[in-house]
């Protein structure tokens, strides 16, 4: 027994004590674990989990800039837990043009950011072509920036619209500049609380169809999981099992992401929520179960910047981004902003070291000494251009030739 599982209940202690170091534990010891173990046993034995996957630097919490461009709020879908979309016939439909959307790269280049997310609405007229168009301009006129952007969702619509095949859709996108997927649009995998929010989207298996084609061209991409629509703890269990078994086959997940409901705006009605122990078990058990994939990300967009330090505690490496700019989910209600050198504080007061990623996880400064911290105050996370009054991001940010 270790000092760990001390806590925990004599039939958990031993599969907290494997999974603690490195053992494969099934889906039912999961659920077990995620309804059963006190939180604290939980958290320790996912934290040495996380330290015995990165011996040598399990000191350092990574955190990445990058910026989101929604392109379109025009959708066909009408997820039942969106407020960012229009249907097609509504006047407040909106669509970026190619001169907006490379401003905006601009910016973020100026900014220090390395990353863009590509992102919208399920628009009745965009096939690959668009998207082909779009990447490529972008990757001519920045081609320093990562596009990590769009998921199987949108793979599986604009391959319609265009009339080819998902498989050649993603060969032309990854052509085109696309760089991987940002695993947009998984919601939840199984079939009962995906058709609950979102009956228009494909099924979870076809999305894992989709991902897996991707992994298998070299398309490498995250994975995440939306929680609190009111899916069983269950439910919760067999999407981290729907994702494992696809990345032992591929290995091609990069990180694993949940996020938190949020409530303002859309067809639930913040009917139900996840509370804040049900976030940090959730990444715990995903941290103890998905031995398979390398990165947790703790969300402090969602779920608030002191839940997203915690999660630092239980399992999480990565604390996501200072995002230049996000309308989706604070379309939704979302209101938690950051800056760089906040993002630093959450990290250190959380002992750890921070470390600027790129979009594959190499450490692109590690923040070892807090006097040679940047200070450059545009570095925000806005929240956002669209859901919020305010016109566009960072309006009083020049951008000189």
């Amino acid at each position: 027994m270790t000092p760990q599982t001390a806590a925990a209940p004599n039939d958990l202690r031993p599969v907290l004590e494997r999974a603690a170091e490195g053992g494969r534990i099934t889906p039912g010891e999961a659920l077990e674990l995620y309804r059963r173990a006190p939180l604290h046993a939980l958290g320790a034995a996912a934290d040495a989990a996380r330290r015995r996957r990165y011996a040598g630097t399990e000191h350092i919490a990574t955190y990445i800039i990058e910026r989101n461009i929604n392109y379109t709020n025009v959708c066909v879908t009408a997820c039942r837990f969106c407020a960012f979309y229009a249907p097609p016939s509504s006047d407040r439909g909106w669509t970026r043009d190619l001169d907006d959307i490379l401003r905006r790269c601009a910016e973020t280049v100026a900014l220090g950011g390395t990353q863009i997310m590509f992102q919208g609405g399920h628009h009745p007229d965009f096939g690959v072509e668009y998207y082909e168009r779009h990447f490529s301009a972008i990757k001519e006129a920045f081609p320093e920036l990562v596009i990590h952007s769009l998921g199987a969702s949108e793979v599986e619509h604009m391959a319609r619209i265009s009339g080819v095949s998902a498989e050649e859709a993603i060969r032309r996108l990854h052509a085109a500049g696309l760089d991987s997927f940002a695993g947009a649009g998984a919601e939840l995998l199984p079939e009962r609380p995906r058709k609950a929010i979102a009956p228009l989207k494909e099924s979870g298996e076809r999305w894992l169809e989709i991902m897996e084609t991707a992994h298998r061209l070299g398309v490498e991409s995250t994975s995440t999981m939306l929680m609190g629509t009111g899916e069983t703890n269950a439910e919760r269990i067999e999407h981290l099992r729907m994702l494992r078994d696809v990345q032992d086959r591929t290995g091609g997940f990069r990180a694993f992401i949940p996020y938190t409901y949020q409530p303002e705006n859309n067809h639930l009605r913040g009917r139900t929520q996840t509370t804040l122990f049900e976030y940090l078990r959730l990444i715990a058990v995903a941290r103890l179960f998905l031995d398979n994939v390398a990165h947790i990300q703790g969300s402090w967009l969602t779920t608030g910047k002191e839940a997203g330090q915690l999660s630092l505690h239980y399992g999480a490496d990565d604390l996501g981004s200072v995002m230049l700019e996000e309308n989706v989910v604070s379309s939704a209600g979302a209101r938690h902003r950051s800056n760089r050198l906040e993002l630093l504080h959450l990290i250190r007061t959380a002992g750890r070291v921070p470390a600027q990623r790129s979009t594959t996880y190499e450490h692109l400064v590690v923040h070892d000494d807090p006097a040679e911290d940047p200070v450059d105050d545009h570095v925000v996370s806005h929240l956002s251009s669209t859901a919020i009054d305010g016109g566009t991001a960072h309006p009083e940010l020049t951008i000189v030739p």
